[in-house]
């Protein structure tokens, strides 16, 4: 059928992530890329602003919201496996990019081309690709943090192992969120209501690279 591509994607709401472990609060996949736009759309900004950048952030968010959308079909993977080898990374890409093929096909003949660019983020530079690992990356980490706020010490090594991969990658945008941004994720709903933190002015900016 060629009109049910929006119903199979309202089903990402059904898929749970971290399916291995013990969750005190559970995510699906709907909430991650929601929460994945949130984060590349404000990253793409801190680059315009901050770093003399020439992001697209709408476009980066609306790839964000759909990068993990195959997954309607194929389900997620747990990361352990999904990454197991070179030869397991090879194979999986591989089925992302058929499920990405036949999700599309559920499509209009229309509209195929306009979501085919976001399904198989083909129209992102490099750079845009990068950032928006970035973002996904931010993701699992502050879930990390939530889950161990929370006293649930299953995430400890995911939190030791994702923030050691997010310290390698190169990139000013996020470098900016981790000192200026990321801090606030520990605090509470009240010391957010009543504390300013690390405000956004210009004096932020001056991480820029001379």
């Amino acid at each position: 059928m060629d009109n049910t591509f929006l119903p199979l994607i309202f089903r990402m709401r059904y898929i749970n992530r971290w399916s291995l472990m013990f969750n005190t609060e559970q995510e699906d996949l709907m909430q991650h890329t929601a929460e994945c736009a949130f984060l590349v759309h404000f990253l793409a900004t801190i680059g315009n602003r901050c770093f003399e950048k020439q992001y697209d952030a709408d476009k980066l968010a609306v790839c964000a919201l759909f990068h993990d959308a195959p997954e309607v079909l194929t389900g997620d993977l747990p990361t352990p496996v999904k990454y197991y080898n070179d030869e397991m990374k090879t194979i999986y890409k591989q089925i992302e990019k058929n499920a990405a093929d036949k999700l599309k096909n559920h499509l209009p003949q229309e509209l195929r081309a306009d979501y085919a660019a976001y399904l198989h983020a083909s129209e992102l530079t490099p750079g845009e690709k990068k950032l928006l690992k970035c973002a996904d990356k931010l993701c699992a980490y502050i879930k990390c943090i939530y889950e161990l706020n929370a006293g649930n010490k299953e995430f400890q090594h995911a939190y030791a192992a994702i923030g050691k991969e997010i310290g390698a990658i190169q990139s000013d945008e996020l470098q900016y969120f981790l000192v200026h941004c990321l801090p606030a994720f520990s605090l509470t709903l009240d010391d957010l209501q009543g504390t300013l933190y690390y405000p956004l002015n210009s004096r932020s900016c001056a991480l820029k690279k001379s």
